[in-house]
């Protein structure tokens, strides 16, 4: 498949790793790394960010930093045709960090925080409270083990092979 807007190539690929490793790496330094023009580095970022590839710098903040300790997840299941209605209720809450459609028996996958069970209890019965949500049901999240990536992913794009073993 062709690269296309919402799509990296090989070399998109190396310069979203390179600003992976260095987050702070200026446009020169990536320019120099990668061995590319830094009006290609710049081009390619500005095209990056505007096509929304790259996600905002905020997603980078984790919740227990800001006091929210407890996190958990909440599936939903909605009234027929209030999938759309929920969801936008579910965005204006802000302990919803991400609101995911889903087939099976749930309809939403919710990530919520909280700062503590008490708080939790809140948000859960704020949750069953909107209008078209039937049930919801929730997990509260003891251990993280692999966090969110896409190293691998880049790296597969960029043309490296996975370590043998």
């Amino acid at each position: 498949m062709p690269p296309g807007p919402d799509r990296l190539d090989a070399t998109d690929a190396r310069l979203v790793q390179a600003l992976t490793d260095d987050p702070r790496a200026t446009v020169m330094a990536l320019s120099q790394s990668l061995g590319l023009a830094r009006n290609t580095v710049q081009a390619r970022l500005a095209r990056l960010e505007s096509s929304g590839v790259l996600a905002p710098f905020a997603s980078r903040v984790r919740p227990e930093a800001l006091g929210y300790r407890l996190s958990a997840y909440v599936t939903v299941q909605v009234v027929q045709r209030s999938l759309e209605e929920v969801a936008a209720a579910l965005a204006a809450l802000p302990e919803v960090l991400e609101v995911t459609a889903l087939s099976g028996a749930a309809d939403l996958l919710v990530r919520v925080v909280a700062v503590d069970a008490d708080d939790l209890w809140r948000l859960t019965e704020q949750v069953l409270a909107l209008r078209g949500v039937q049930r919801t049901d929730t997990a509260l999240a003891l251990r993280r083990y692999v966090d969110h990536r896409v190293d691998p992913l880049l790296k597969r794009a960029a043309g490296e092979r996975p370590p043998a073993g």
